[in-house]
Parts: structure tokens; sequence; C-alpha cells
């Protein structure tokens, strides 16, 4: 895939990337074995073990966490009021989309308590094991400190376009907005009316500008980190792309990425159109 050689001439120490279908993985470039730092895309890993926990009964979405008035299901969709990276209580759960690492902390803290087992381990027995992410790890803060490879974050994609893991109606929820209308920062792109954000995902919805393409449709889904890496889901187009670099996320980032969702999103259309005659 063409698209997917703009990596080659990115600002960055080292890079990879990945397009997947439900049907597997469709094209790749670099590294698939280089392990890069997630930051922030840690995120959706933990929430996918805490969907895995809710199914599993070990805890309920709707079951209070966190600051008083708050719940799971506010932890995962940044509304619990809790501050970006302390414990400090900013706002009333439900009222406000303040994006929160620490709120990730506390949820992982919650599952350990009602599971008996440390997080780290119960995301590798819920995602990493059963999908064979065999070189994904975390290691230190469940909001941004997992680390992995491109080959494992195509197979955490598949799973998303044909989940084994979650029922459809789980992750369907899970991509789904929660507490609409809430407004908010989408870090490195200001202030957001609103904030769209379902379970532990990002949703792009019609927010300008943004990390994904102009491509990709409002439906698209997924986080980006700050170590310079991303993951989107298109259900539109039934399609995904991961991008992991060695670059800190800034100004490179903004002007390079949204360039490659498109160039992806343009060559597979393309070639479904030729297959289709």
């Amino acid at each position: 895939m063409r698209a997917l050689e703009q990596i080659r001439e990115w600002p960055v120490g080292h890079a990879a990337a990945g397009v997947a279908t439900a049907a597997g993985v469709v094209a790749t470039e670099g590294d698939l074995d280089r392990t890069f730092a997630l930051a922030s895309v840690t995120k959706p890993l933990v929430a996918y073990a805490v969907l895995v926990a809710v199914e599993e009964g070990a805890v309920e979405l709707d079951q209070p966490a966190g600051p008083p008035g708050s719940t799971v299901r506010h932890l995962l969709a940044h509304t619990s009021g809790l501050a970006f990276d302390t414990t400090v209580i900013m706002a009333e759960p439900g009222t406000r989309r303040i994006y929160s690492s620490s709120g990730f902390e506390v949820l992982a803290q919650f599952v350990a308590d009602h599971t008996g087992i440390a997080f780290e381990d119960y995301l590798h027995e819920a995602v990493f094991e059963p999908l064979g992410m065999k070189s994904s790890d975390l290691d230190g803060s469940a909001g941004h400190g997992a680390w992995s490879t491109t080959a494992d974050l195509l197979l955490f994609a598949g799973e998303l376009l044909n989940p084994s893991l979650l029922s459809p109606e789980t992750l369907d929820e899970a991509i789904t907005v929660q507490f609409p209308g809430c407004n908010g920062v989408l870090p490195g792109y200001g202030s957001q009316r609103p904030n769209d954000w379902g379970l532990g995902f990002e949703i792009r919805d019609n927010k300008t500008p943004h990390w994904t393409g102009s491509a990709n449709s409002p439906r698209t889904y997924g986080h980006f980190g700050q170590s310079g890496t991303f993951l989107w889901v298109d259900p539109a187009q039934g399609l995904a792309c991961v991008a992991l670099s060695d670059e800190n996320f800034g100004d490179w980032a903004r002007t390079a990425w949204p360039p490659l969702s498109d160039s992806v999103l343009t060559e597979i259309a393309a070639d479904r159109d030729t297959s289709a005659k």
C-alpha cells in the first residue's frame, strides 16, 4: 500500500504502520515487531479489559466508582469529574468531559479490588493472551503506561472489527457517545463542543481539526498518544489503521497524520472499486 509509505518521510527515529479489515491485515510498513511506548493508546486496551470484567460480572458499568456520584461508566467516558493527572475533583459527574489519566488509574484499581487480580495481570489474561498480543505489556499507569508493537495492535484492531472477547452489543455501546452534549478539551486540539467520547474510545463525530482524516466517517473511533501513536477504526468503511512512532506528538503529527489516514481510505476505496468491476 503506497499510502503507508508516507511514514518513511516522518521526522521520527522509527515508525511502523498497518491497515486491517475484519478479514485480517491488508498492508504494513516498517518494523512490525518493534516495541513502542503507547502513551494514551493504553486507554482503549484498558477499557477493553474493563468491559470484559463487566461481561464476566466482576463489575457493572453503572456501579459507583471514583468520586461521589461517579460510576464505572463515568470513569470510562471521562465524565467522573476527576482532573487530568490527580484525584482532585473538578466537576460534578456527567457534566463535563475532563480528559483524565488518573480516572483510568482509579478504574484499574477498582477492577483489581473486585477481581482480586492485579490489573496488569487481568489485562494480560482478558485481552493480550487471548488475542495473541505477546509483545504487549502494561508497566505503570493504566492511563498511559502500556508498550506494544504494530503487529500486536493490528490484532487488537482486528478484534474491534470482529469482536470475540466481547459481545457485539457491548462493543457497540463502547463506541456510542456516552453523556451526549458534554463539552471539553481534546488534548492537542483544544476545546470541543461537544467533545464526544464512548467507553474508553474517542469518537470523531464532526470535530475539526482532528487527528484522523477528513475522509474518516463521523463514526470513526480510537485514540492517539502523546508518544506519537494512534489507532483508529472506521466502522463505516470496515477498516482500521495503526501507526506507532518514537517521536512525541506535536505539529509534525498534526500535519502528517490526517493525510496518511485520507490516503489509506482513498487507496482502499479504489482497490474495492477495482475488485468490484
